[in-house]
This record gives structure tokens, sequence and C-alpha cells, in this order.
């Protein structure tokens, strides 16, 4: 009797709930061409409502490349749930657009299909440290702040939230210092599930990349810092320290990092930081969101750091900085030397001013009604079809920072 009335209540959520459509619209306005343009829906409002029967999403599109689906081609998307309530909150895709083109997508949301598996082009995870060597994954964790900042940073397995794209990998370290850290890969690929920022010397000789940077006291690549008394500090005194998992894949990825109650310059702030990467791309983009009295008044930085080997960099009055050089990122493997890029881009609403340290090109941030954003971008020497010298790197952080300024439209219709 029970599995009738399942079966009778499962029908009547078909009937009752239609598939939803709606058309996105994204337009290029800049003059060249782009790959792999990050497109994100909210989908309450372009349903004009929170719908918790949506199971699935397609992204329909009359030109892209990928297969056939109809009268369209069918783009690799995802749906994420962002706030833990078990309702899909955000739709996701990326799209390829010519120069002053626009690129008309039907989506349809179905309350019965499930959703269709796509190629992974990103991927987030976290896993714990077992002294039986299983390594268990996990979505969340969260630290009391009293705990030693060695304990918790020892008891994640890889040290912290890892990411990646398929052209570079990420992780965030779970500690007071919260530094980005960064991997090379000599060809576009996922691996870091399989490496887990320990790479081997037979990784390395069969072609899985490696950890390329040593950051030591700077901000490394892009970290979020406070800043006192003309200097970067750490996220020293907190309640509690946590992360987690928001996305993983197949489009974009998201790793959340919080910090309740830091004690930071008199002030109490709720501190909550989103690193989203998407497929195609080697940039991230870092949103900070500050709560607490006069947070809008405090000072904050990031910027790259300047390489011990060989380092040509440059911090610019508009938010742009980057470096290029050499490092040893593994102090017990002296001749491991990598060739590193490193870059960030703060936009003009949350830059104060610019300055060059001992140690880093810093970009000083404000918030904006507590929020903060900037984006970071690396590059690996070992890429076999990347940036092999400063001039080509610094090239490609002033294209990308105009194309961080004029970026594509996204418009809904029903």
């Amino acid at each position: 009797m029970n599995k009738i009335l399942s079966l009778l209540v499962l029908m009547a959520v078909a009937v009752a709930a239609p598939a939803q459509k709606f058309t996105v619209k994204v337009t290029n306005p800049s003059a060249i061409d782009r790959h792999d343009v990050p497109v994100v829906v909210d989908l309450h409002k372009a349903l004009g409502k929170k719908v918790a029967t949506i199971l699935s999403a397609e992204v329909i599109a009359p030109n892209a490349t990928s297969r056939t689906h109809g009268a369209g081609i069918l783009v690799p998307c995802q749906l994420d749930d962002l706030d833990g309530d078990l309702i899909f909150d955000e739709l996701a895709f990326v799209c390829d657009l010519p120069a002053h083109a626009s690129l008309s997508l039907k989506v349809v949301c179905s309350a019965t299909q499930p959703q269709k598996t796509y190629r992974p082009r990103t991927a987030a995870f976290m896993k714990v440290w077992d002294r039986k060597y299983r390594y268990p994954y996990i979505n969340s964790i969260e630290y009391q702040g009293r705990n030693e900042p060695l304990a918790t940073y020892d008891a994640i397995y890889g040290h912290g939230a890892q990411w990646e794209s398929e052209l570079v990998g990420f992780r965030v370290y779970m500690d007071h210092r919260q530094s980005i850290d960064i991997y090379g890969k000599p060809t576009p690929q996922l691996v870091l599930d399989q490496t887990n920022f320990y790479s081997t010397r037979e990784d390395i000789a069969q072609g899985r990349g490696c950890d390329i940077l040593f950051a030591g006291q700077s901000v490394g690549a892009a970290s979020f810092r406070g800043y006192l008394n003309g200097q970067p500090t750490y996220v020293d005194e907190v309640e509690a320290r946590g992360q987690r998992v928001l996305a993983s894949g197949p489009v974009r990825a998201i790793v959340e990092v919080t910090d309740k109650n830091w004690n930071y310059n008199g002030c109490r702030l709720q501190m909550r930081q989103l690193y989203t990467i998407f497929a195609g791309h080697r940039d991230v983009q870092v949103d900070i969101q500050l709560a607490g009295a006069q947070v809008d008044a405090q000072a904050f930085c990031t910027g790259v750091q300047k390489l011990e080997m060989e380092n040509v960099g440059f911090v610019e009055s508009t938010g742009l900085a980057g470096s290029w050089g050499k490092n040893v990122p593994d102090k017990a493997a002296e001749d491991l030397i990598e060739g590193v890029g490193l870059g960030v881009c703060v936009p003009a609403p949350y830059l104060t001013s610019t300055k060059e340290d001992a140690l880093n090109y810093l970009t000083l941030l404000r918030p904006v009604a507590g929020h903060i954003r900037y984006h970071l971008a690396i590059c690996a020497d070992m890429e076999r079809a990347g940036f092999h010298d400063a001039k080509s790197w610094f090239n490609w952080l002033h294209a990308w920072q105009t194309e961080l300024n004029q970026p594509c439209t996204i418009k809904i219709s029903r």
C-alpha cells in the first residue's frame, strides 16, 4: 500500500509540476572573441519564485561546440544549492561568443528528469587526515578558534580545501594564514584528486604537475589579508574558522571559507570568502562578505608576492598587479625549481591604493556595503601551451583586466 501511495504522489508531482522554461541572452560587448564565458542564472529570479521541485536543467543553444539535442545544441551545465536547503539556487554554464555577438539559449527545468552527466572540467573537494590512510571526503568542517593553527592545518589532507580547472589548481590553507597555494600542470587535466598537492617525482615524470609556489610570509597568490600599521596581517583571533565545498563541476567549482567573530582592529567581524573557478579558466573570482560595526571603514589588502629568484613584477594604480619568476616550492627538494606567473585585478570600487614592499606587490582594499570582490590568476612555466616569460604573462594580465572591465551581459526572459 505504501509503495502504491508513493507512486501516486510521484505521479501527482509530475502532473502538477510541468517543465519550467526561460531564455538566457548573453551578449559580448567587446571587439574580441571570448571563450568559456561564465554565465550564472539566479533560478529564483528567472522562475519568479523559489521552486523546490526542480531536479534538472538543460541549456540548449543554436550554435555551440557540444553534442546535438533536437533542433539545438545541448550545453553542459550544473545546478547548485548554495545555502544547503536542498533547493537549487543557481544555474551555471559557459559559452563561446564572437566579438559584438549575442547568443540566446533556451533553458528547460524539469521536476521529473534526472540531471544529465557531463564531462567534468572543474572540481573541488576536501579530505580529512586519517591515520589508516583512507582520507575520507567531507563537505565542510569548522574548528574552534582556540586550536593551535598548525593542528587545524595538519588535520586536513592537503592542508585545506582544493579546487581546480583543467588548466590550474588551488588550495586554501586551513589555518590563520588562509593562504592561497597554487598547482601547475603541463597539460590540461583534472589531477588534484590523485595527487592532493603531494606530487611524487613519479607524478611529475608522468605529467601530473605539482605545487609550484612557496609563499612564506608573503601574500602568495592574492591571499586575502587584514591591513594594520602599514602591514598585511593574518586572520589570527577568531571564535571559529571553517571551510566548505559549495560546488564541484562540471563547469564551476566554489569553495567557501568562514571566520566567526574575527577580532580585527578592535572590532568583531563575521567573514565569508568564496573562491569560484569556471571551466576553461586560469583565473578565480574572490568574493569577501564582511559584517560588523563600521566594517566599510576597515582596511584590508591582497596582492601578489615577489618570487624568490629572477623576480620581475609591477603594481598599477588601476588595481592590476603581476609577478613572474622562479622559486623552490618544496624546500626538501631544492632541485625542483618552478617558473611561476601571478596576477591580481581589483575593480575600482574596492581599491584604495597600491603599495610595494619587500615581499609583495600590494593592492589595498575597502569593503562596499560589506562586500569586496577581486580576481586572481596564475600560470606555470611547465605548461606546454602556456607562458614562458614575463612579457607574455604581463600582456595576458593586461588583456584579462580589459576583459574583466567589459563583462558580457546576461538578460533573462520567459
